[in-house]
């Protein structure tokens, strides 16, 4: 039935939606989807030497959680060649973890006996982050500290005055992440509690 002069016809039906309704859901779920991961370098391989220093060959990043594995052979020409490390970014596995004006972007190494193996900042955005975490220094001290070391600003972390909501947060990211990576990727036979 044709509707009364001057009047459009409108879609009554229930049908089918077009394409373009699918796409945009899509499209909106996608954002959201990439949203969840907080943005990071996206080529932090020039850190990977200094991090992991026994290694000679990297994985691409992946997995559950995201992180690279490192090898210390090829394992393009030795299919057995197994991971002496892993290397992953704070912020992945302590993404709550904020500082004072946001997340600190650490990279992080952890061989598999759950002893970290060197760390980088690679971003903040502290307002006193330049005396602070940025410091090559006070990355370097997590160099040699093992999963079930305390973590703690003052003791066995140096504090820095007028910066310890920066400090105390980065070494949380610190300390959380390497805890759930040893949780996800290393084996509880060869992780041992140091002796005091």
């Amino acid at each position: 039935m044709l509707p009364p002069f001057g009047m459009k016809q409108t879609r009554t039906s229930t049908g089918p939606r077009p394409a373009w309704i699918w796409l945009l859901l899509f499209a909106t779920i996608a954002t959201l989807a990439a949203q969840q991961r907080i943005f990071t370098n996206p080529k932090p391989e020039t850190h990977f030497k200094a991090i992991m220093p026994a290694a000679v060959s990297f994985s691409s990043f992946g997995g559950t959680p995201p992180h690279w594995k490192a090898f210390a052979v090829d394992p393009a020409g030795n299919r057995g060649a197994e991971p002496v490390g892993y290397i992953f970014w704070t912020t992945d596995l302590a993404p709550d973890e904020f500082a004072y004006h946001g997340p600190i972007h650490i990279l992080v190494g952890l061989d598999t006996k759950g002893i970290i193996t060197g760390a980088v900042v690679d971003y903040h955005s502290e307002p006193y982050g330049y005396f602070s975490v940025e410091p090559a220094e006070w990355a370097a001290q997590f160099k040699g500290k093992s999963v079930f070391d305390r973590f703690v600003v003052g003791s066995d972390i140096d504090a820095i005055s007028r910066a310890s909501i920066s400090i105390k947060s980065g070494t949380r990211a610190v300390r959380d992440s390497v805890r759930a990576a040893a949780r996800a990727f290393l084996s509880p036979e060869l992780v041992k509690r140091p002796a005091n």
